[in-house]
């Protein structure tokens, strides 16, 4: 029977949820690899033959201390550290692959690095052609320098985002014209620096969102031309669509009153029948062959959760995220037609993995790849 590795955090909802998946198909259950031991450099040790699959980190203090650096969990920023130990941690996994005989990663880890620097991310997607908002030229240094290219680029309206993370984390929608100016963020001022909260804060005064702006600058940021959103019943509405060995398997209407739609940030799931109407059937076959097109700039990744935003005129698109780990996703089964209909999305990747190994199975002792995709 194949062995299974999950690289997460042991008992994080995700990772219990691949077991099941696993398990479901008459796999055995994955032995979960904690990150904390792979960012503390210890031996990584597989079965030879083992199928591994990098998860999230997840909320686990010990593994954001080694990515970061101690602190407060709940702080925002250390980005830029995070990233370097992040892919230094998945380059001592990927070199665990290579030395045991027959073992398979079921993702490309440069691929994932890329998927967590927004900088790149955006470049990758617009020179494939995948519809995105513009973005400044990087690096922003800080507020004022923001503010300048701003006005050179007559923009009023932009996202500033923290060049690494993920879940909003430091997000800004921000709006400016003078000295007016109004910031909506999940991020929290307070006397000992920025955290992220459950809520999201507005801040209207040019000295407070100059020192939000600042704190988040030296990791490094990403700003993009503000993109107008649909709606739906008075709330903004965007997409997560998941899309599994090149097909979009998975989608969920995320609405808000605020510019952020996340679910954690008090998003809800909205009606995607309502969505689908709205956009007739050639709309909804745009949208989901944009994401596609944005889960092919990833070609070595089983799987991506692509964020597509809808414009307000119901006919313009573009992509504000490619998310290697934006499957979680619990409750949601396939949608009509996908191939995935009653399975969650890692049931869906799991089905994916068997099916490739049945058309194409791995025979090499040292591959660091899935195998080739069913054609």
């Amino acid at each position: 029977m194949t062995a299974m590795a999950v690289v997460g955090t042991p008992g994080e909802r995700r990772v219990v949820m691949f077991a099941e998946a696993c398990v479901r198909y008459g796999l055995r259950e994955p032995e979960t690899v904690p990150w904390a031991s792979v960012l503390r450099g210890e031996d990584i040790r597989l079965e030879p033959g083992t199928l591994v699959r990098i998860e999230s980190p997840g909320p686990d203090a010990e593994a954001d201390a080694l990515l970061r650096g101690p602190g407060e969990p709940s702080r925002v920023g250390g980005g830029a550290a995070w990233h370097a130990a992040l892919t230094a941690g998945m380059a001592r996994i990927r070199q665990a692959v290579e030395r045991t005989p027959g073992a398979v990663l079921l993702a490309d880890v440069d691929e994932i690095a890329v998927m967590f620097d927004k900088r790149l991310c955006h470049a990758r997607l617009s020179a494939a052609g995948v519809p995105v908002p513009p973005a400044l030229p990087s690096p922003v240094g800080g507020y004022a320098e923001l503010r300048e290219l701003m006005d050179e680029a007559g923009w009023g309206r932009v996202f500033v985002k923290p060049a690494h993370g993920s879940s909003a984390s430091g997000v800004i929608a921000l709006q400016a014209s003078g000295d007016r100016v109004k910031a909506v963020t999940s991020a929290e001022l307070t006397a000992d620096g920025l955290h992220n909260s459950l809520r999201v804060y507005s801040y209207e005064t040019e000295a407070e969102v100059a020192e939000i702006v600042d704190r988040l600058a030296g990791d490094g940021l990403h700003v993009e031309r503000w993109f107008p959103k649909a709606d739906i019943g008075g709330r903004t509405i965007d997409l997560r669509v998941v899309v599994v060995d090149g097909a979009p398997t998975h989608a969920v209407v995320r609405a808000s009153r605020a510019p952020m739609t996340n679910l954690h940030l008090g998003g809800e799931r909205g009606d995607l029948d309502a969505v689908r109407a709205r956009l007739g059937p050639q709309g909804w076959e745009r949208v989901l062959d944009v994401c596609v097109r944005a889960a092919a700039c990833f070609p070595g990744s089983l799987s991506a959760g692509v964020d597509l935003m809808i414009g307000v005129n119901w006919r313009s698109v573009a992509v504000a995220e490619v998310n290697a780990f934006g499957d979680l996703l619990p409750r949601l089964t396939g949608l009509p037609g996908s191939g995935a209909e009653g399975l969650d999305t890692y049931a869906a990747q799991v089905k994916a993995i068997l099916a490739r190994r049945t058309a194409a199975p791995d025979t090499t002792a040292h591959r660091p790849a899935v195998p080739a995709p069913v054609k």
